[in-house]
């Protein structure tokens, strides 16, 4: 077709990119090519020159369009579309046969299982849009992650518009992948690093990881990476009924799935696909650490639930750590920021599952004597999880003189201070001071679920404590440009662009600021939690007390009151974790730290409509009209409800959209109320008092929610 005829340029253009899909998903999702790579590459060559030509031509998704954005001077946070939480997982057999009991005595005798390789890689969430791909989003801490949708389109296995031909795409679509890179893309990519005198990946998965949060896109799409993609995390209409489906359905959309996915009905044959995949694990072309079983009636997930870290109704179960021999040279104590003094093992360096090792930690002095280990010795050693190296055993040398038992050292090796044993373990009590503790204070606050400061690593805040340019944590908010360039390594941008950081992170969500602060016991989700609750610091340092009958004289000469059970209030904190975390604020030197950096540090509340909601607890199930289920929780939530994933009788209320499943079964069996759409709306507007209003019907009386009625079709929205 001539370009000079009516809208040939146009039409040859929808073609090229037609085609090239059509191919793409052939190559990537079939593995079914229909033509050679240089007839691929000569049809992506002709649509470059014609976009190239005809610039009002180029569209967003077009295959030419996965590389070019421009870098970016650090990633943007965002919240995921669902929760992306992690696995209940284990190597034994005994907890795998407990998952499958709680199942059935859940669920019935009637359960089937997908069982799936455990890939080894990179956890994301893709989310497209009408179709188009619109944003992906690294896991992080299951609830936000780092924005790196630049990088994602350089990889050609990501579709960048979803196929329409055999199945109708949704409006909204979140999913949950795995970004790796294959065993031989790795081997050629650490060769080509090897010989520009560049260090090597240590595996696949860091490679994969590490390329992934490249700022310049064009640097990751020089990187081999691949996707697979796995589950269903938010949709927006009807989800398919089972995993198996969603596979399927993944599958029709153009998306890359798993080939050795298979459904299982018992323990037995999950254990028979374990010990083949197993088998034949040397010979993949991509790393995997086990398998994942999973519920495959979806609805039934949404029956027995999730905690806050994982799935109930999934499962991974850990091959067992590979293991080698090697000589243990040498055994140094090391403090951690928390104060702990771990014996760390050096050792002659032995490769463990294609990653170097010559180091490990052995914990404490008591499972040191326990084991017997001491430097010299021939030692056995495993990575945990395929990820952790770990000293198992030594082995016997019946001939060979040993060294003598190693002990703790009475003072610290940073500071000199006298150490404290607490049970097995060993601490520095020179909390602020130590310089060990200091660097690794620094650095936490830093950290990217804390202040988030782009530069300050643990090179960096080691290198500020040994030279003496910070003496106490709050120092870090005095540093200067000019005092920064006279250390090695800081140039005037470096140095600049760390302080400009420093200063960005003066304002920060005040879960930030409480996490930053390594409180024992508070990581991200109870310092989200606390920061729902108190909504400001004030409010949180009055919980943070003593218990009844103590005080405490701080530095300014106050009095701090006394109320240590107000912290038991908030969601997952019990007696226990509310004296860890009072016990180490009301300290004096800890004391005067967090008000010195409060001063320094203004941090935001979390975002709040009101809470015309507090209090209740709520359920959602099924397809709303008017927003999707994520929005409306987040709604739910800004005015201070509770949103769960599962009914039971301390529910308040369940909202039942279009398809609900059985969750509207089992609100109907604890007599827990019903509401529809137009019920959760006039919550949203007018709080449970609106519900009660003239001109809204009870809910007892109101017309079934869809699915409720007798013959309707059993479906699997949740």
């Amino acid at each position: 077709m001539s370009e000079s005829s009516p809208g040939g340029p146009e039409r040859r253009a929808r073609e090229l990119r037609r085609t090239l899909r059509h191919h793409s998903y052939l190559y990537y999702v079939r593995d079914q090519p229909e033509i050679s790579d240089e007839r691929f590459d000569e049809l992506f060559r002709e649509l470059r020159a014609l976009e190239e030509a005809h610039p009002e031509l180029v569209t967003p998704d077009s295959p030419t369009q996965r590389v070019g954005a421009e870098p970016l001077d650090a990633f943007e946070t965002i919240e995921h579309t669902a929760p992306m939480l992690s696995l209940d997982s284990s190597a034994d057999v005994e907890p795998l046969e407990r998952f499958d009991e709680r199942m059935r005595k859940a669920l019935g005798e009637d359960v089937g299982y997908v069982v799936e390789p455990k890939l080894d890689g990179a956890s994301i969430e893709l989310v497209y849009e009408s179709g188009r791909f619109s944003r992906a989003v690294t896991r992080g801490d299951g609830m936000r992650g780092e924005g790196v949708t630049a990088n994602i389109r350089t990889i050609h296995s990501v579709p960048l518009r979803l196929r329409a031909a055999d199945r109708e795409v949704p409006p909204l679509l979140a999913l949950r992948a795995e970004v790796i890179m294959r065993v031989g893309d790795f081997e050629a990519l650490n060769a080509r690093l090897l010989e520009s005198d560049r260090p090597p990946f240590a595996n696949p998965r860091n490679a994969a990881a590490g390329s992934l949060r490249q700022l310049d896109p064009r640097i990751t799409a020089a990187r081999p990476l691949d996707i697979y993609v796995y589950d269903i995390l938010a949709i927006d209409g009807r989800p398919p009924s089972t995993q198996r489906a969603t596979l399927e359905a993944l599958r029709e959309w153009g998306l890359p799935v798993n080939e050795r996915c298979r459904p299982a009905a018992d323990v037995e044959e999950i254990l028979a696909f374990q010990a083949e995949i197993e088998e034949g694990r040397d010979d993949l072309e991509y790393e995997i650490d086990g398998i994942v079983i999973k519920l495959d009636d979806i609805a039934a997930r949404d029956e027995v639930g999730e905690t806050s870290h994982h799935p109930r109704w999934a499962f991974a179960f850990k091959f067992p750590p590979r293991k080698e021999v090697t000589r243990l040279l040498h055994i140094f104590p090391s403090v951690g920021r928390t104060g702990v003094v771990t014996p760390i093992a050096f050792m002659r360096p032995v490769e463990l599952g294609g990653v170097t090792v010559s180091r490990a930690n052995l914990h404490n002095r008591e499972e040191v004597a326990r084991k017997d280990i001491r430097e010299g010795d021939r030692v056995r050693v495993q990575r945990a999880g395929d990820v952790i190296p770990q000293v198992l055993e030594r082995i016997e040398e019946p001939d060979r003189e040993r060294a003598k038992p190693w002990v703790m050292p009475a003072e610290c090796p940073s500071c000199g201070t006298v150490l404290e044993p607490r049970g097995p373990y060993t601490f520095c009590p020179n909390l602020f001071a130590c310089p060990a503790q200091l660097a690794g204070r620094i650095q936490h606050l830093g950290s990217r679920h804390a202040l988030d400061i782009e530069g300050l690593g643990e090179e960096t805040a080691n290198l500020l404590v040994r030279q003496g340019v910070i003496r106490r944590v709050p120092d870090l908010f005095e540093l200067k440009a000019a005092k920064l360039m006279e250390l090695e390594g800081f140039a005037e941008k470096s140095a600049t662009n760390l302080v400009e950081a420093i200063d960005k992170a003066r304002t920060t969500e005040l879960a930030r600021f409480i996490y930053g602060l390594g409180i024992p016991e508070v990581g991200v989700t109870v310092a989200r939690e606390l920061a729902s609750h108190f909504l400001s610091f004030e409010a949180f340092l009055e919980a943070c007390r003593p218990a009844a009958g103590e005080t405490l004289e701080d530095v300014d000469g106050e009095t701090l009151q006394v109320d240590g059970e107000a912290l038991q209030e908030v969601d997952g904190i019990g007696p226990r974790v509310a004296e860890e975390i009072t016990a180490f604020l009301t300290r004096g030197e800890v004391w005067k730290v967090v008000k010195q950096l409060h001063s320094c540090i203004d941090p935001e509340p979390p975002p709040r409509a009101g809470d015309t909601l507090a209090g209740l607890r709520i359920v959602l199930t099924g397809g709303i009209e008017s927003m999707s289920r994520s929005e409306a929780g987040k709604k739910l939530e800004a005015l201070g409800a509770k949103v769960t994933s599962s009914v039971s009788k301390q529910t308040s209320y369940v909202v039942a959209g279009e398809n609900p499943g059985r969750k509207l079964e089992r609100a109907q069996a604890l007599g827990v109320e019903i509401l529809d759409e137009a019920g959760l709306l006039k919550l949203l507007s007018g709080g449970p008092e609106a519900l009660s209003a003239p001109d809204a019907a009870p809910a007892s009386d109101a017309a079934p929610a869809p699915g409720a009625a007798g013959d309707a079709p059993e479906t699997d929205g949740s």
